[in-house]
């Protein structure tokens, strides 16, 4: 597995594991960082012996955004550049047939909250907090803006991307932003347990499934079934849809092909 120097990758189980490494700095995103997480991710979707990728960070807290001292001495092009590559883990992750899991202490805010609602799914500590905080400081959450109004709806992004509040672990459960709150000990266990779940499930099942989903979610309603009945009618032919539906008639364990 390659080495990167702002994050760290591992493997084990079938779950791949990148943890954001600039912990001095809050895991804020600067260049290079941005760029090894795509290079991880885009890695992790390529490895045969991984079926889920968890994202966490080291040191005292998730991500605090973007590391603004990138901002200075730029031309509109080059930030153009600039921005694009903070932004571009949010299309690589929606792109990858594998899930990818967020699994938050501390702050999660600006760019931070991006990362979680880009992810398909958030399990996090109840001392975590979240928000899109870009408008305190003259600018605004315009990436993070896209994910966030798909996993939340607009009257509940707006409400955060321009008031730039704060919020606590059970309120981000409970208007969707991400799926558990558990005690900071236990958080590593609980984000294991539920990459365990999905890792022991079809892997091609699974990773056709998201796909057809971030594919469908843009589609008009018709044009959406339309997609989604063909994925589904080719997922039908595969060799694990008719070793599952096997495995299920006869009561047995069903024993997935590897990819």
């Amino acid at each position: 597995m390659k080495t990167f120097s702002t994050v760290l990758t591992a493997k084990k189980d079938y779950i791949g594991t990148i943890t954001l490494n600039r912990p001095e700095s809050l895991n804020t995103f600067n260049m290079q960082m941005a760029k090894d997480l795509n290079e991880a991710l885009e890695e992790m979707e390529k490895d045969g012996d991984v079926r889920v990728v968890v994202v966490n960070a080291a040191g005292r807290g998730f991500c605090a955004g973007i590391d603004v001292n990138g901002l200075k001495g730029k031309s509109p092009c080059e930030l153009y550049d600039w921005v694009s590559n903070m932004e571009k883990m949010s299309l690589t992750i929606a792109n990858m047939g594998k899930p990818v899991i967020t699994s938050v202490h501390g702050v999660a805010v600006a760019n931070g909250i991006g990362l979680v609602a880009s992810s398909d799914l958030a399990v996090v500590s109840k001392d975590a907090r979240f928000g899109a905080t870009a408008v305190k400081v003259g600018l605004f959450c315009m990436g993070p803006a896209v994910p966030l109004s798909r996993c939340l709806g607009r009257k509940k992004a707006m409400e955060l991307l321009l008031t730039g509040d704060i919020i606590d672990a059970d309120e981000a459960k409970r208007i969707g932003l991400v799926n558990q709150v558990v005690e900071r000990d236990k958080l590593e266990e609980a984000t294991l347990a539920l990459a365990k779940k999905i890792a022991a499930l079809s892997p091609l099942g699974v990773q056709m499934g998201k796909k057809s989903f971030y594919r469908a979610a843009d589609l008009e309603y018709a044009k959406a079934f339309e997609l989604v009945n063909n994925h589904f009618a080719l997922l039908c032919t595969t060799e694990d849809a008719s070793e599952g539906v096997d495995a299920f008639l006869n009561k047995r364990k069903p024993e997935w092909k590897l990819r």
